[in-house]
């Protein structure tokens, strides 16, 4: 079992806030093992898709997460053996992440395989329960976000250099729907931690915003 001695930054957020990448780049900086838990309800979107499950579907979903056979590796992701990395990153499959992450018996099949990823030196997690549900002890806790307008410039800057066809206001109009979807759902909604830090990226860099998690985590782990 994973020991709750075992450090854990919890980066929480709403979508395309940057969080993903700024944990990616703390993770790397500390040695730390990384935790994408947005990924792991886009990969049980992904499964649902592939195997003709609604995302509404609850008892469906909770039975084939189940027998998720999933795997990260090298900034990879693997479901069954095969690579998804990009499958899992199109704005239907983000969409269907946040239609499933708000079925109670689905979140909690996901939340056991979560916090096994939990083992030393440590661990950086990003998601949007990270601090309240999945690892509610941890050392760190950051809730970093961005307005809605700089995220969905992020989102569209992204997928133009993917060469994707993309829509600047439909992209906007579809992060405030999963706002407000994350914010109300029943189970675990998207909310800041009573004593997580607020990191307010919309003026950062990337860089900025790094090192202000590491000076962070520096000073939670020292007191």
């Amino acid at each position: 079992m994973p020991q709750p001695s075992i450090p854990v930054i919890a980066i929480d957020g709403p979508s395309a806030s940057g969080k993903g990448t700024i944990a990616q780049l703390v993770a790397s900086e500390l040695g730390y093992h990384y935790l994408d838990s947005g990924a792991i309800y886009r990969i049980a979107a992904l499964a649902a898709k592939n195997q003709g499950i609604s995302w509404q579907d609850e008892a469906a979903l909770a039975n084939m997460a189940k027998k998720l056979n999933i795997r990260f590796e090298q900034n990879q992701i693997y479901l069954d053996g095969k690579i998804i990395t990009e499958a899992v990153r199109t704005e239907e499959i983000s969409r269907g992440a946040s239609e499933v992450a708000v079925h109670p018996q689905l979140r909690a099949v996901l939340l056991g395989l979560q916090k096994g990823f939990r083992k030393a030196p440590g661990l950086v997690a990003d998601g949007r329960d990270m601090a309240t549900v999945v690892f509610p002890d941890a050392q760190t806790k950051i809730y970093l976000t961005a307005s809605a307008e700089v995220r969905a410039e992020r989102r569209y800057k992204q997928l133009k250099e993917k060469g994707i066809h993309a829509n600047l206001a439909d992209i906007l109009q579809d992060l405030q729907t999963r706002d407000t979807r994350d914010q109300q759902r029943s189970v675990a909604p998207l909310q800041k931690s009573e004593n997580a830090k607020l990191l307010e990226t919309s003026m950062l860099s990337i860089e900025q915003a790094v090192q202000a998690v590491l000076d962070y985590s520096e000073q939670s782990t020292s007191s």
